[in-house]
């Protein structure tokens, strides 16, 4: 990176903070810590809603996902304009009434302090290994940039984050995520603008959709119910609407920053922004990954985007063979290109269609050659991680993109870790300090309430920094985090609906239901990784969600009336 581009990355991020900082000075309470005096409007509330969901991980990992699968991820998506004309109509009111500073204080209300105090704990597992991936996402892409440690780029950019959320608490969350979308929004149009501009002058938008069709990146709905494929509509409606209602109503990185509003009205209306503009804004991530696809169907790619797997195998015996396979892919990507501006040309569907074949057999060969670089890599180090999915988006950044929008893309990436973590410790602080310590330890003040909700959300900063510090690859780390969610959010989900519609369980009942119901679903998710079944993850929150109540049911059949 040149001079320019860590000046522009500099500013951008030190501007954030210190606005942050400056802006939210003085707190006098833990329910200005905690809800920020309730003063955010409809546009902050929705504006800070989609900055906690879109974390690095989303523009890391989400370009990654669609150069290799294509568009079908946005399906995972679609239950989410359900889930919050549901959380609008149903979950907000209550909260607002109740004026509660965490979603779990209304189960201690309903049904007893037991079920408060389980189901926070679930939130702060769940939440707390989350908050350590959204950390170790932008390590990765530093590491890339700079070679420099993993273990202390985690500490660094967490350490950044705490500050001002230590300090400013929901408030300078709330802010500083204003900002923080400002310039997700901006570099991700600049980037989709520029890979438009690197294409061949033959290929515009309409002709880059039809290379990305032609090869099967631009299949975006796909009714099936085959649980061998992760991503249909039917999970996203069903299993997605399961696990949005359970993220944004019972989530308390969400629940908090619409907990903050002015008004009940305020609220509603920044979770129904969210709903409107939270799918267009995948789609539109997706098609830069498939952008990316076409860019790198006309220029050269590297056999692995991890570059500190070639720099490895490069330094290894391994290093003729794996040249070999790169002069390989540089004669079949010749081929490619060839072979896709005459694609372009060609009039006749039948011909097209040859074509098309000639350009698929190609691609095959590549992934091929790909494959063996990967087995090459694990010869050289039988440790490293060869999947390469959530490098793509920052190598075609780091090579291609002209001084100064390296900086700001950059920026763009590291922004929504900050913004997606500051959210996450926030909130896991809060709920440590309200629903467990002040819960449990009345009495005393105000002033020494506050205290207490700083400390622990510095503790839940360091915790998610040692995380981040110990996280390896998943297959991909936006499926990562949203596996980790799918294993807790069902069973929350089932105790609140229960709580808010099934009046006849008690607190007994649902406390007992929730314990067996998570070691239950922590079981299906087990066998499912050891290929004993197959059930994809996003399932998880529609069973655990509907076991849950279930069983609370039986438990309360034979409990009677005892609470």
């Amino acid at each position: 990176m040149s001079s320019i581009d860590w000046i522009i990355l500099g500013l951008v991020l030190a501007f954030i903070v210190l606005y942050g900082l400056a802006k939210t000075r003085n707190q006098s309470g833990v329910s200005d810590f905690v809800t920020g005096g309730n003063k955010a409007s409809w546009w902050t509330i929705g504006l800070s809603v989609m900055a906690t969901q879109a974390s690095a991980i989303t523009f890391l990992s989400t370009p990654g996902q669609a150069f290799h699968d294509g568009m079908g991820f946005v399906q995972f998506y679609f239950g989410l304009p359900i889930a919050m004309v549901l959380i609008s109509l149903f979950f907000v009111p209550i909260y607002h009434r109740l004026k509660v500073f965490t979603a779990y204080a209304y189960l201690e209300d309903r049904f007893n302090v037991q079920t408060r105090t389980l189901t926070a704990v679930f939130f702060l597992i769940q939440r707390g290994l989350a908050a350590g991936i959204t950390i170790f996402a932008p390590s990765i892409i530093l590491s890339a940039v700079l070679g420099w440690d993993l273990v202390w780029l985690n500490i660094l950019i967490g350490s950044l984050v705490v500050v001002y959320t230590v300090t400013g608490g929901t408030r300078a969350v709330n802010i500083t995520q204003k900002q923080q979308m400002g310039v997700i929004f901006g570099g991700m149009f600049l980037a989709f603008l520029m890979l438009l501009n690197f294409l061949p002058l033959e290929v515009g938008l309409d002709e880059a959709l039809t290379i990305a069709g032609a090869q099967d990146k631009m299949n975006i709905l796909d009714f099936s119910f085959d649980f061998d494929n992760r991503y249909t509509f039917w999970s996203g409606i069903i299993g997605g609407s399961f696990l949005a209602l359970s993220y944004f109503g019972t989530d308390q990185s969400q629940v908090q920053r619409y907990l903050s509003g002015r008004t009940l009205r305020q609220s509603q209306m920044g979770l129904i922004m969210n709903g409107m503009l939270k799918v267009p804004m995948q789609f539109f991530i997706l098609l830069i990954g498939v952008l990316v696809f076409v860019f790198y169907q006309f220029n050269a790619s590297p056999l692995n985007f991890n570059p500190t797997n070639e720099r490895m195998v490069m330094d290894s015996p391994y290093a003729a063979q794996y040249k070999v396979l790169d002069q390989e892919k540089d004669l079949l990507m010749g081929q490619i290109q060839t072979l896709q501006l005459a694609y372009l040309d060609v009039e006749d569907p039948a011909q097209k269609d040859v074509l098309q074949k000639e350009i698929s057999a190609l691609n095959t060969q590549q992934l091929s050659l790909r494959k063996e670089a990967r087995e090459l890599i694990l010869a050289a180090d039988k440790d490293a991680e060869t999947n390469d999915k959530d490098y793509v988006f920052i190598h075609f950044i780091l090579t291609q993109l002209p001084v100064g929008l390296i900086g700001l893309l950059l920026a763009v990436i590291l922004s929504a870790a900050m913004s997606s973590t500051a959210s996450e410790i926030n909130a896991l602080g809060a709920t440590t300090a309200v629903d467990l310590y002040q819960r449990h330890r009345p009495g005393h003040s105000e002033k020494h309430y506050l205290k207490i909700t700083r400390y622990f959300t510095l503790i839940w900063g360091v915790i998610a920094i040692l995380v981040a510090c110990t996280a390896p690859l998943f297959d991909n780390l936006i499926q990562l985090v949203n596996i980790i969610g799918s294993i807790f959010y069902g069973n929350i989900l089932g105790v609140f609906l229960a709580a808010f519609f099934i009046r006849h369980i008690k607190g007994l009942s649902i406390f007992w239901a929730a314990l067996i119901n998570q070691g239950f679903v922590i079981s299906l998710f087990v066998l499912d990784l050891f290929e004993v079944i197959k059930l994809p993850y996003l399932w998880l929150n529609v069973i655990g969600c509907v076991a849950v109540i279930l069983i609370a049911l039986i438990v309360q059949f034979f409990q009677g009336d005892k609470h």
